[in-house]
């Protein structure tokens, strides 16, 4: 069986998603805000998004980050990034369980390297995110301000307005995300 590498995997994604809703790419940059000749790139392999660019796809594209990421390894058979497209500028993650309509949830396990930060523009109207962090510690930015979630700790907040996730050790930190998405 011939492996898809992470980029080809979320071209074929993107590539799938845009053909089922009927979008060109001319129509999808505009829905998307990422440029014609980039979302070319994608679609061909070429380019590996960022996270940034992943949220703005699934943002105008009304759908779920599972939905250009995955396939998904079980969970009894999950072990680093399996199944996963590689993100240029995000944490190491994986879904622990992809977006199910009937919940209108994903869940993943993030690993933040000591000190790393990421500014998230706002998701969907109506996004909720919690984060439960299970090692380490992780502050996330809402409304200009950092609130600290230590080990063994929750979080939710309305993730429809800009916002950020940051590991402020010295040491690897890890939290569960669930991402609920509006219906």
């Amino acid at each position: 069986m011939t492996e898809t590498r992470g980029c080809d995997l979320v071209g074929a994604n993107l590539r799938k998603a845009r053909g089922q809703a009927g979008l060109s790419l001319s129509q999808t940059a505009e829905l998307t805000g990422v440029s014609k000749a980039m979302l070319g790139q994608i679609e061909r392999g070429e380019s590996s998004p960022t996270l940034a660019v992943l949220w703005k796809l699934c943002k105008g594209l009304q759908l779920p980050l599972t939905a250009l990421i995955g396939p998904v390894a079980t969970p009894s058979a999950l072990g680093p990034s399996e199944g996963q497209a590689p993100v240029k500028d995000g944490p190491v993650f994986r879904t622990l369980f992809p977006f199910d309509p009937k919940t209108g949830c994903e869940v993943f396990l993030h690993d933040l390297a000591p000190h790393w930060q990421h500014l998230s523009a706002a998701h969907g109207a109506g996004v909720i995110e919690d984060v439960f962090v299970v090692e380490g510690a992780v502050e996330i930015l809402l409304e200009g301000a950092w609130m600290r979630v230590a080990c063994g700790q929750a979080l939710r907040f309305n993730a429809d307005q800009p916002h950020g996730y940051r590991n402020p050790l010295a040491t690897p930190s890890r939290f569960h995300n669930t991402m609920h998405y509006p219906r």
